[in-house]
């Protein structure tokens, strides 16, 4: 079974609670934007925590070091893969123009022989939770639902 581990910032402002997602990178995303959404995170193995797994891969897709905040476990969601994603939300303000985010390399145009890079995040915004719940990755929502009780 595969598993995933990420960080959800947050952060307080006048209209309510905002959180950073980050727009899903490479070509089957360019034009999608409802479920393209996702808390930045990646795989991990047996041999490492989630947590570490979560900061390792908010460095590794932001191009910044995770922020020092307390963290809130949001526990897991089982995506529509079947991928278990377990998450923590950190309260944090963050700087969207800032990131540098790190590639993956894929075959493209399908079997053409062309290989290319393409970010694993090709945009970063923050997003009031109303509109994130109509752009994130559909089982991630749970994860906004979370916060909210967490924070009300």
């Amino acid at each position: 079974m595969r598993r995933s581990a990420g960080l959800l910032l947050f952060r307080r402002a006048d209209g309510g609670l905002q959180v950073l997602l980050g727009h899903l990178g490479g070509p089957f995303f360019a034009r999608r934007d409802a479920g393209a959404w996702t808390l930045p995170k990646g795989e991990y193995g047996p041999g490492e925590s989630a947590w570490a797994a979560a900061r390792r891969e908010f460095r590794e897709e932001l191009g910044l070091p995770p922020p020092d905040g307390a963290a809130v476990a949001l526990g897991e969601v089982r995506q529509a893969g079947g991928k278990i994603v377990t998450a923590w939300a950190v309260e944090a303000d963050l700087d969207p123009a800032t990131i540098d985010p790190g590639t993956f390399r894929m075959e493209w145009p399908p079997r053409s022989g062309r290989f290319a890079d393409f970010p694993e995040l090709d945009r970063v915004a923050w997003f009031g939770l109303e509109r994130a719940r109509e752009v994130i990755v559909t089982a991630q929502a749970a994860f906004l639902d979370r916060l909210a009780e967490h924070s009300a």
